[in-house]
């Protein structure tokens, strides 16, 4: 059923509406366009995942502990008589397990997946909700998931044989939305790789800084200003709207 749901012309169409399709059926109970709404929250986390090619695609096994802020389970601990008291984060490839795998502690849910409205888990929940907050644009910009996430993709982009900086940003945009930029949009996201560039050229400490958060490890012959500049670049494409929305 679900196969023969997302196959259908229906509901492969565009989601793009006019304006008189809006006036005549706002609310698309006629079908006549495609459905567009943000990506779950556990998705938002394990599409950034893939994108930079990060993603652990392990199926089964014991619950995951990835990145989380330090403090948030001490902060709800109970005594000494009560299990997980005390968040221990794992390393290696369990940090970038598929985030259905995440450990999910009832009094204190994942942050980064509760801010993109996941369910407390405490009720039923026949719906979720779907709100756009300044919070999820923090988390995409300055969690460690998100920040290594951009990083893979720059090292992914600049490993691959183009030469041409246009077309590794064409090539960039492409993993992150399906589609080939158009060109304000090179436009923009080149002037930003020029200025990104000539600020940690001239700053190679903070360069470094960037590249040091996660644990993977980026490849030593990848000059340090040029990866950070492409990791700030490719952090605006994994923040695009569209990056994060199901077309």
């Amino acid at each position: 059923m679900q196969r023969l749901i997302v196959t259908s012309a229906t509901y492969r169409q565009s989601s793009r509406a006019t304006p008189e399709l809006l006036e005549k059926d706002p609310e698309n109970r006629l079908l006549a366009r495609g459905p567009r709404f943000r990506l779950p929250a556990e998705v938002v986390r394990d599409n950034a995942l893939a994108i930079g090619g990060l993603l652990n695609p392990e199926i089964g096994g014991p619950s995951a502990y990835p990145y989380q802020p330090k403090g948030i389970w001490e902060e709800l601990a109970y005594g000494d008589v009560f299990s997980a008291q005390t968040y221990e984060q794992q390393h290696g490839k369990n940090l970038y397990r598929r985030s259905m795998y995440t450990v999910w502690k009832r009094t204190a849910p994942p942050p980064a997946l509760t801010i993109f409205d996941a369910p407390d888990r405490e009720k039923c929940t026949a719906r979720r909700t779907r709100t756009n907050t300044p919070l999820q644009a923090l988390v995409l910009m300055n969690d460690p998931t998100y920040v290594e996430a951009a990083r893979s993709l720059a090292q992914r982009i600049l490993s691959e044989p183009e030469s041409s900086p246009e077309a590794r940003l064409r090539s960039a945009f492409r993993l992150a939305t399906a589609r080939d930029p158009q060109p304000k949009e090179v436009a923009v996201l080149m002037a930003t790789l020029q200025e990104e560039l000539a600020d940690y050229n001239r700053d190679k400490p903070d360069s470094s800084k960037l590249l040091a958060v996660g644990e993977s490890k980026y490849k030593p012959k990848l000059e340090t200003g040029e990866l950070a500049a492409w990791t700030t670049v490719a952090s605006m494409i994994l923040n695009l709207d569209e990056t994060i929305t199901k077309e």
